[in-house]
């Protein structure tokens, strides 16, 4: 089984249909795919390797079900993730009290993940600004109260997605390089992640990142 180098694990959170998958799709695939669409079911996996200064980072992308029946599993995915795309429709005020949710939820549960507000669908207020729900200051200031970054983004014209993604690449580098220049340098031991229920395995640098991390799988197949 061929295995997948990963430095940095970032997950996907967010109400259904905000598009996650999308914003996922035009990065990745640099593609818009048009409806039907179909709600993610638990959640998805994808690697993306982006170039930054002279080094090459691979991000371990996590797209999770918006869906509040999956909330549970949603916990499972967000485990070890260094950061957390935080997503909402501009023109779904609700989906705001959601990402608010996960915020939250973040704090609580992973301390130490970097979270990015990301709105979603901002081609649409671009044609009809009377569609906009969510006020762009409102936002800010929340992002500015919680240490978040923020982006408005379109996956249908590309707007902002490359500079979102190309960001968290960033902050994970300085933040790797904080590490080794410090006095721990984490547990960095790379290892494959052989959980069944991952449906791949995929290597990452640190134990930690992995989202079945303590789960025997790894435990009896961690190797250099």
């Amino acid at each position: 089984m061929s295995a997948m180098r990963v430095d940095a694990k970032v997950v996907m959170l967010g109400k259904e249909s905000v598009g996650k998958t999308s914003l996922v799709e035009r990065y990745v695939h640099h593609r818009f795919l048009v409806g039907p669409y179909q709600n993610t079911i638990g959640a998805a996996f994808v690697a993306k390797p982006i170039q930054v200064g002279e080094k090459v980072i691979t991000l371990g992308i996590w797209d999770t079900a918006g869906s509040e029946r999956y909330e549970a599993m949603s916990r499972i995915y967000y485990r070890g993730a260094r950061a957390a795309l935080v997503c909402y429709d501009l023109t779904d005020s609700s989906s705001f009290q959601r990402a608010r949710f996960w915020v939250k939820e973040l704090q609580n549960c992973e301390e130490h993940c970097k979270i990015y507000l990301c709105g979603t669908k901002n081609d649409l207020i671009e044609g009809d600004r009377s569609l906009r729900q969510i006020d762009y200051h409102d936002v800010q200031d929340f992002a500015e109260e919680i240490g978040a970054q923020h982006f408005e983004t379109s996956s249908k014209t590309g707007n902002n997605v490359d500079e979102l993604f190309q960001k968290v690449a960033e902050d994970y580098n300085n933040t790797a390089f904080q590490y080794m220049t410090g006095k721990c340098f984490m547990h960095i031991r790379p290892f494959f992640c052989m959980n069944p229920l991952s449906q791949m395995a995929f290597r990452v640098v640190n134990w930690s990142q992995c989202i079945f991390r303590g789960c025997m799988n790894c435990h009896n197949n961690n190797f250099d």
